[in-house]
């Protein structure tokens, strides 16, 4: 059984087709970059798997189990424009992950429970290159480096799905370069299911285990908005990282 099954899902808003017929199979541990002209759906299909919009028509299953209707833990996200709190250091940003949860109406933790999140903050954000900021603010922060305390932000609560939607699209090209590498280290390390979307062709293909194209394959110049988007082209990519991947997840099922 697929890890994600997305069957038969539509999107409309009012007239307007956005998504039409979706039908896709996502083993755990992927990394599926989607790609497709400005508008043609592949944000709208990232809200979807976070939760954030409720598909118009079809299902879509994580684990054999309905997509929870609200975002939860098991999704995390990171968006091109930094999700960070500027009022918050750089650990509190991180910590707060592992206290709201725990701690809803006053937000925090004290004690050893405080003591642990902070801990567990901390080592992640060593992992992210960012054990040297722990006292800083976002403010204080290159955009790369907002990008990586976004990126642990969204770690922390230990996700089984990352998405990404054009979390490197403001940062210069060797800013990028460096995301690139910190991004295929921590997937290698978390073996994380990861669906990111980009404008850039060359970053999908090298980044990705699967290559997803959406495209329109209806249109009508009467009526603009009657057709959706579809998944045009499914291309496997990386073959020596997609049978490392599957060495890896046939051991673990042993």
């Amino acid at each position: 059984m697929s890890f994600i099954s997305v069957n038969n899902v539509w999107q409309r808003y009012g007239d307007q087709v956005v998504l039409e017929g979706l039908n896709l199979h996502v083993d755990e541990g992927e990394f599926c970059t989607l790609v497709g002209t400005s508008g043609c759906g592949k944000s709208t299909f990232l809200r979807l798997l976070l939760g954030q919009e409720t598909a118009s028509k079809g299902q879509i299953l994580l684990d054999g189990q309905a997509l929870a209707a609200e975002p939860d833990a098991s999704r995390g996200v990171v968006f091109q424009r930094y999700s960070v709190f500027p009022h918050l250091t750089v650990l509190d940003n991180v910590a707060l992950g592992l206290e709201l949860p725990h701690a809803p109406l006053l937000g925090r933790l004290f004690g050893n429970a405080k003591k642990h999140a902070r801990e567990q903050a901390a080592a992640l954000l060593q992992k992210v290159g960012l054990g040297h900021a722990l006292d800083k603010y976002p403010a204080q922060l290159s955009g790369g480096m907002q990008q990586r305390l976004a990126i642990a932000q969204a770690l922390i609560m230990k996700p089984r799905v990352l998405l990404l939607d054009e979390p490197f699209g403001a940062l210069d090209p060797g800013i990028r370069k460096d995301m690139h590498q910190l991004l295929l280290a921590l997937w290698r390390e978390t073996r994380l299911t990861v669906f990111m979307v980009t404008h850039d062709l060359s970053e999908g293909f090298s980044l990705g285990t699967r290559l997803l194209v959406f495209d329109k394959v209806r249109v009508d110049p009467h009526a603009p908005g009657a057709y959706g988007a579809r998944i045009t082209y499914d291309i496997p990519l990386n073959s020596a990282r997609r049978k490392a991947l599957a060495v890896e997840l046939g051991a673990t099922a042993q």
